[in-house]
């Protein structure tokens, strides 16, 4: 958004006053979105897997010679891990994985066959973070520029007042107009991303957002100790119940990767996927405060910001440059009333010694429609053109015209009488010619607004044209040829002061031009 302060009001005089160097000030919104707070819980397996060995002689302590694989798993320090043992089930067809038990000899001779099951961990791992407290974040910019001047403050909701370093500019956020209502929330749900830097909690989220899902909570096992959880232990593992008879990969259900798979056929389809971020969210993690701590993603429902934005005022001076002008010439053409608009051009010149400003107004005589003020600066010696458009308000003008035939039609050399009459409204419409000049003026005012010339101007307009295609002018019945003398007289002195006073009202001013022998 830019605004402009063009104009300032002083108290003293209630005189609204124009600035020379109007601030200029411009507001930029950034994009908004949602920042979430995480708390780190633990890391998971993506892809839990079972493992089995047919053997002999199973064995829960059993060495890598006999269960290989399922052997049993040790810490750093050499300690064994609890519930990490293999689980021994005999062989047949009903059993978690069928096998064949072999003849007596077999059993005699090499021991009883049997299956050793276990979990294990391979490939990646995940972090679960806890989701919290959500607050929305965006930045508003604020700047003003005063010629070469420029004052800046940036305002957001964890930085609601500003003012910049030379203190001309003060800026409060108010808040927004409404509330976001298309963001989710989350407070059942956790995030998970991928590991990167090792167990524990990470120094950062990472940048492989493709991978980063959001999942209920009721999905998780804490505690590794619920079957068909993200999370799922040993201790879950080896004690399910009937663990021989179950199905193999039981209790390994519903962990990351079906839900990862899942989401990757639903796009795959050209549907949205409803566990990953991507797809879901736009900029996600690309925001200010954005760490590992913090989720963020954008939100593209627009709500309007309240701003206040205050500006030092104390320093504010008034300079007034008044510089006389002139009017060198005002220019009107005939144009035809109401079909179209007329055009006034006035050329005004700057004769003083000061760049000011100037204000000019053309005022029309009755039947014009009135016309804006123009304001303008002209430098010193400038000439400049100003343009107004005319609009008439009657066509009158066509109606109430009469030619020179017209007016001789009757001046009949033995009427004399007639031609006096002529002539002597000829010089009344002279008398009263100079008074129809000072109807229409274009006036020229100072950067007080006070009258430094003005220069008066006469225009016509030609009749509207109506166009009666094929039918012709509607019929006219001839005159009497026995009309008496003093008829005539009649008719003509009372086509001369309807005239006249079309005239002076306005309507007409073209009345009886050339019509004096």
């Amino acid at each position: 958004m830019v605004a402009e302060v063009a104009e300032v009001e002083e108290n003293s005089t209630n005189k609204m006053q124009t600035l020379r160097l109007p601030p200029v000030i411009t507001v930029n919104k950034s994009a908004a979105y949602a920042v979430f707070d995480l708390t780190y819980i633990r890391d998971v397996p993506y892809k839990p897997q079972e493992y089995y060995v047919k053997t002999r002689k199973c064995e829960p302590d059993a060495d890598a010679h006999v269960v290989k694989i399922c052997e049993r798993l040790k810490d750093d320090q050499g300690h064994v891990i609890e519930a990490s043992q293999p689980v021994c089930c005999p062989c047949g067809d009903r059993r978690r994985v069928p096998s064949s038990c072999g003849n007596f000899f077999d059993k005699l001779v090499k021991g009883k066959a049997n299956t050793a099951h276990c979990l294990r961990f391979p490939g990646d791992w995940f972090h679960i973070f806890g989701i919290g407290q959500r607050t929305i974040g965006f930045s508003v910019r604020v700047e003003v520029k005063t010629g070469s001047k420029v004052s800046e403050v940036i305002v957001g909701p964890d930085n609601r007042t500003a003012v910049s370093s030379d203190s001309f500019l003060r800026v409060n956020l108010v808040g927004d107009f409404g509330g976001y209502t298309n963001i989710p929330s989350f407070e059942d749900f956790y995030l998970v991303i991928p590991r990167v830097h090792g167990p524990g909690q990470p120094p950062d989220l990472g940048r492989n957002f493709s991978m980063y899902m959001l999942l209920e909570r009721v999905r998780f096992t804490l505690d590794g100790l619920e079957c068909n959880k993200i999370g799922v232990g040993y201790e879950a593992f080896n004690g399910q119940p009937d663990f021989c008879t179950s199905p193999y990969w039981s209790c390994l259900h519903n962990q990351l990767w079906n839900f990862y798979e899942a989401d990757q056929n639903r796009i795959a389809r050209h549907q949205p996927p409803l566990y990953g971020v991507v797809g879901r969210f736009e900029r996600i993690n690309e925001h200010p405060g954005a760490g590992p701590r913090t989720f963020s993603f954008g939100i593209s429902e627009a709500i309007n910001t309240n701003l206040v934005i205050e500006l030092a005022a104390d320093d504010i001076e008034y300079v007034y440059q008044r510089s006389p002008g002139k009017i060198l010439g005002v220019t009107v053409p005939t144009f035809e009333a109401l079909a179209q608009y007329g055009t006034a051009d006035i050329k005004t010149k700057n004769t003083g010694k000061l760049e000011a400003s100037y204000s000019l107004t053309f005022k029309c005589s009755k039947g014009v429609t009135m016309m804006e003020e123009q304001f303008f600066i002209m430098k010193p010696e400038e000439v400049g053109n100003r343009s107004f458009k005319i609009y008439p308000t009657s066509d009158q003008a066509s109606k109430y015209a009469c030619s020179g035939t017209d007016l001789f039609l009757f001046a009949d050399p033995d009427c004399f009488a007639f031609k006096l009459v002529l002539c002597f409204g000829i010089d009344l419409y002279h008398m009263l010619f100079s008074l129809s000049d000072s109807l229409n003026a274009a006036i020229l005012k100072d950067s007080e607004f006070n009258e430094v010339d003005r220069a008066e101007c006469q225009f016509t307009t030609t009749a509207t044209v109506l166009d009666n295609g094929t039918q012709g002018a509607p019929f006219q019945p001839p005159k009497s040829e026995t009309a008496s003398l003093f008829g005539i007289i009649k008719d003509i002195w009372n086509k001369f002061w309807a005239g006249l006073l079309d005239f002076i009202t306005g309507k007409n001013c073209r009345y009886l031009f050339g019509v004096c022998p």
